[in-house]
Order: C-alpha cells, then sequence, then structure tokens
C-alpha cells in the first residue's frame, strides 16, 4: 500500500520577496503554490497512489475569489478519474471560521469534521484515517486526548496540524507530545503545521512533510511531500517527494580578503555561478546574499546597499539570467580595525568614534533620532525601505544597533579615505 502525505500547500499564498525586482519571474511567483500542487497530483497518479491526505493548510484563509476553489476542484477531478481519495484535514490557515468561500468538492475527497475527530475507514485496504480538523484558527486545547481507539487489524493513521513538542517557529496550536501520539497505537502519524521535514521513527511513525512550497526566504532548501510506503509485514517506508518549482536560497559570502566594492561583487559572482554549476540549481531559485567577515571593503560598503545590490544584478545577468533571481544583498562585514586602534589615537576620526559610542546609550540622542526619522520612513515606499536596511531598523526601533552600524561604517570609510 502506498499513499502520498502532504500539508502546508498554502494555494495561492503569494511568494514574498521578490516584488520589487523588475525582472522577477511574476507568472511564476504568481503560480508557484499551483504548480507544485499540480505536480503533486501528477506523481500520484504516476505513482499509482492508492490515495492521499493533505495534513492542514490547503488554503491561505479565505480565498480572494473562487478560482482558488475552482482550481483545487479541477486537480481532485483528476485523482478522481485515477481512482485515487483524498483525506482532507483543515488547520489554522483554512479552519472553518477562516473560510467564508466554499465550493462543492468532488467525492473522491472527503473531508475530517471540526466538531469531533472523525474515522474514515478504506476495507479493502485495511487502512483507517482519524482525524480532527479546526474550527477554529486558534486552537490551543489537546486534540489527541480524544482521537478513538485504533481500528484492529487496520492500519491506522493519525491526521493532525500540530505544532508539536518544542517547536518555537510556529504558533502552539493543538499541543501535543510525541509520547501522546504514540499512547495512541496509531502506525503513523500525518502531521502539517511545521514547515520543516521532520520524522520520528519510533512505536509510530511520526513525519511532518514540511510545506509544499517555500515562499520566502525564511523557508529555503528543498520542500515537497513524502511518499509512504507499508509493506504486507506492516513495515513503513518514507521517501521525501521533492517537488517545488521555485526554491529560496541564503548564501553567505567571506568578503576577507576583499579591498573594494567591486572585489565584493565579483565575489559573490564566483559564489552564484558555483551554486549554478553545482547542479542545485536545477530548479530556479531566490538567493539572498549576505556579506561576512572583517574587510578592508568595509567603510567603501557603508551607505552603498543599492550600488552593491545593482553590481550583484549584473553578476546575475551574465550568470544565469532565466534561472537565478535576487531576493536581498546585506551587508553584514565589520572593520578590520579594532575600538583599541582608535582609542590610541588623538585625532577628529577618534573624537567622532567617541561621540558616536556615547551616542548609543543617549537616551536623549535616540528619542530624538526616532522622533525624526519615524516619520521619514513611514512616509517612504517599500521598495526603498527594502533597499535600505536602516529603514527597517528605524521601523523595528533598533536605534542603538542603527547608531552602532553607522559609527563602525562611517569610521571605516574615513579611516579608508584618510
Amino acid at each position: 500500500m502506498r499513499f502520498i502525505h502532504a500539508a502546508d500547500i498554502h494555494l495561492d499564498s503569494p511568494l514574498h520577496g521578490l516584488s520589487a525586482y523588475p525582472d522577477a519571474p511574476a507568472d511564476m511567483l504568481r503560480n508557484a503554490t499551483r504548480d507544485a500542487f499540480t505536480a503533486l497530483v501528477t506523481t500520484a497518479i504516476d505513482e499509482e497512489a492508492d490515495f492521499m491526505v493533505i495534513a492542514g493548510d490547503l488554503y491561505d484563509g479565505t480565498w480572494r475569489d473562487h478560482n482558488t476553489g475552482i482550481f483545487f476542484c479541477k486537480e481532485m477531478g483528476r485523482l478522481r478519474r485515477a481512482g485515487i481519495p483524498v483525506y482532507v484535514l483543515f488547520g489554522n490557515h483554512d479552519a472553518e471560521s477562516e473560510m467564508t468561500k466554499q465550493l462543492q468538492l468532488p467525492d473522491n475527497v472527503h473531508t475530517f469534521s471540526t466538531r469531533k475527530a472523525e474515522t474514515f475507514r478504506i476495507d479493502e485496504l485495511k487502512v483507517a484515517l482519524h482525524g480532527h480538523s479546526f474550527k477554529e484558527k486558534e486552537v490551543t486545547s489537546n486534540l489527541v486526548t480524544a482521537y478513538p481507539a485504533p481500528v484492529p487489524g487496520f492500519f491506522n493513521i493519525g491526521v493532525l496540524h500540530t505544532a508539536l513538542e518544542g517547536n518555537t517557529v510556529h504558533a502552539n496550536y493543538a499541543p501535543c507530545s510525541r509520547v501522546e501520539l504514540h499512547a495512541r497505537g496509531y502506525q503513523y502519524w500525518a502531521l502539517g503545521h511545521v514547515h520543516e521535514y521532520a520524522i520520528w521513527r519510533e512505536a509510530s511513525t511520526i513525519v511532518f512533510p514540511g510545506n509544499l512550497q517555500g515562499r520566502n526566504i525564511r523557508e529555503t532548501g528543498r520542500r515537497g511531500a513524502v511518499t509512504v510506503t507499508v509493506d504486507d509485514s506492516g513495515d513503513v517506508s518514507v521517501e521525501r517527494l521533492l517537488i517545488d518549482v521555485l526554491r529560496w536560497e541564503s548564501v553567505a559570502v567571506d568578503a576577507s580578503e576583499c579591498s573594494t566594492l567591486n572585489d565584493v561583487a565579483r565575489e559573490v559572482g564566483r559564489r552564484l555561478e558555483a551554486l549554478v554549476e553545482s547542479g542545485s540549481a536545477s530548479i530556479p531559485h531566490a538567493v539572498r546574499v549576505t556579506i561576512t567577515g572583517a574587510s578592508k571593503a568595509h567603510g567603501e560598503l557603508f551607505g552603498l546597499e543599492a550600488q552593491l545590490r545593482s553590481e550583484v544584478l549584473g553578476q546575475i545577468a551574465v550568470i544565469s539570467h532565466d534561472r537565478l533571481w535576487l531576493e536581498k544583498v546585506k551587508v553584514e562585514t565589520t572593520s578590520i580595525g579594532s575600538d583599541e586602534d582608535l582609542q590610541g589615537r588623538a585625532d577628529a576620526i577618534a573624537d567622532l568614534h567617541g561621540l558616536l559610542v556615547e551616542a548609543e546609550s543617549d537616551p536623549e540622542f535616540l528619542k530624538m533620532l526616532k522622533e525624526r526619522l519615524v516619520p521619514l520612513v513611514t512616509q517612504s515606499p517599500h521598495e526603498l525601505q527594502e533597499l535600505v536596511p536602516a529603514l527597517s531598523q528605524v521601523r523595528n526601533d533598533e536605534l542603538p544597533q542603527l547608531v552602532r552600524d553607522v559609527r563602525s561604517g562611517l569610521v571605516a570609510q574615513l579611516t579608508k579615505a584618510e
């Protein structure tokens, strides 16, 4: 018996981070979640899966119009013609209270009740699926304790949308522990909500497949679902099914050997070219580049993030303009010189350094800075805020860090000019 377990599909959820990019692949970004889901359905048909499980967050909240639901029905129709049933559990994003639009689903699609835990049996396969959909977005109670006992002689699958124990990245909905999952006596737990792949092979096999398609730079690396195969003896085999259509990647570039902005741009180009040539860019990549290291170029990079971004875009245009896109360039370099070196000087640069050090902890200065900069930030376009990191520091009330960054870059720039 073979089935596909997917979760966190977020159909028609936008991909964030490339909207301000003039050459961004608009159609690919707009259709990425749909294209990944179509690939999932195609794989289920090609592999002759016995059924499919979707463990929550099929949708990303209510639809703007009915096209999202019509698309899902079309894909379910493909599975219906192939004789593949689908078992859908709703999570926090597509909870009953979140969905104001609905369409009647094909008869091969079975949705778990929001009132109580429900069991679907597939008698010819001797499979029982148990699940409880979210009625409200914020389900903070432990749903597992009310799941039914396993059906004797059947392969029992628990379907649940949960953060599970200890996961602080995602909201703690339907909290429970692995011990509690094992205690139900099911052979497999099909989980959703956590967007990273994870598996535990203990009394039960517990799996988060991760989300189907990365949607922003916080969701880097390979994405997809899992194929689960159960042999005649009940042994469970889980194989990752990687079907994302656009992949997010974070690339750190060490600028410690670079002396100028142009040196940094060339080093970025070498790293990105290596990424493409390694084969890991067999599908399109959206890349965040972070410049790191103690570098002689630190002073020259100060305040020139937009120039550096343009240089990196130029490198990408040469390397692979149709397979590689830039999400952001972040400068996190440091000066080669130390504060102790400056303290040994007796000149205007040392005086400026001392004044800026004092400014970091001066409440009156920080208050004045906030009063003058906040209106500027609130009136600036989003595209500018993306290009100028200092604006986001003002927005997030990180003024001491902003002064510290300005001090480091300005002093390094003046020292180099000297």
